[in-house]
């Protein structure tokens, strides 16, 4: 069962039992473009009490060169090698794992985060930001003409998501089977700052249904990113702990790691998926409202 802090006594055992903090960011530390209440005056405690703070976020609509832009913005301090996107990960998963050949591209369901941080990784790549692509008409599949060097298809959230994008996309994965079926991540929805919308599964859900499979998703919970952020960060995992807002994905993605967890009621999950008569099998080691609790260790 999953403990619910509720004292000064109970959060400060939490700090004084981990070392590294890993945080999903979207309904944690913010929701669209609002931050969480408190959650600027936890991260800065942290980092006061010597803590190591990494952001681990499924989000791949951004770089992490536009997200370091919105901690910015928003006065959260944070630095590029703090952040592991889905974005990220999975232009480092096709590049040093799946080894694509330097004359094969990807052709990309997504937006230009994506896109920058495979052209970090020297991946070729088309679909994606093309104007071509983002278009209101019909698919001309009489003429169109696929691009033999493509050997890969990647999915990411994607705001401009067409039927153009979905064709091509199920045509290069149909036409040829050793085309790898990539997705960022599997989250069906993402939290915005006027609450929940479609997230990167459900804008691949139309390509998985026509091909009849599944993609192999790069985001939490996979291994992917978690072994990405062990590439650049050394942490003990009985000493960390992973803060975040899903069961599904933050949650799962800390205990298939072998991490401790902390569940935030200030995003998706509810508190009747934890505690009801239909709690989900998932069950966070930890539990409470929001990052913001954590104020009474700071006066």
């Amino acid at each position: 069962m999953a403990k619910r802090l509720s004292t000064r006594e109970n959060y400060q055992e939490l700090l004084d039992s981990y070392d590294t903090w890993l945080f999903d960011c979207d309904g944690v530390l913010w929701e669209g473009s609002r931050l969480i209440p408190g959650a600027t005056d936890f991260l800065a405690f942290l980092r006061t009490h010597k803590k190591s703070v990494i952001f681990v976020t499924n989000n791949a609509t951004q770089s992490r060169r536009m997200y370091k832009g919105k901690f910015d913005k928003l006065g959260v301090e944070a630095h590029v090698d703090e952040i592991f996107g889905s974005a990220y990960a999975s232009a480092v998963y096709i590049s040093s794992v799946l080894k694509l050949p330097k004359d094969q591209k990807v052709y990309v369901v997504g937006m230009s985060g994506l896109e920058e941080e495979l052209r970090e990784e020297s991946i070729q790549y088309l679909g994606g930001t093309d104007p071509a692509d983002n278009t209101l008409e019909p698919f001309d599949f009489g003429t169109w003409r696929p691009d033999p060097a493509v050997g890969a298809v990647l999915c990411g959230l994607d705001l401009s998501v067409n039927y153009t994008k979905l064709s091509k996309a199920f045509q290069y994965l149909l036409r040829n089977p050793d085309c790898a079926f990539l997705a960022t991540n599997g989250d069906s929805t993402y939290p915005s700052a006027h609450g929940l919308l479609p997230g990167a599964g459900a804008v691949m859900a139309p390509v998985k249904t026509a091909l009849g499979r599944d993609p192999l998703y790069i985001g939490k919970p996979a291994a992917t990113m978690l072994e990405c952020i062990k590439a650049k960060h050394a942490f003990d995992p009985k000493r960390t702990i992973m803060v975040g807002d899903r069961l599904n994905t933050d949650i799962e993605f800390g205990k298939n790691g072998g991490l401790s967890t902390l569940l935030v009621l200030s995003g998706i999950t509810k508190e009747s998926e934890v505690t009801g008569p239909n709690a989900s099998p998932t069950v966070p080691d930890y539990v409470t409202g929001s990052v913001g609790d954590f104020s009474v260790v700071m006066s």
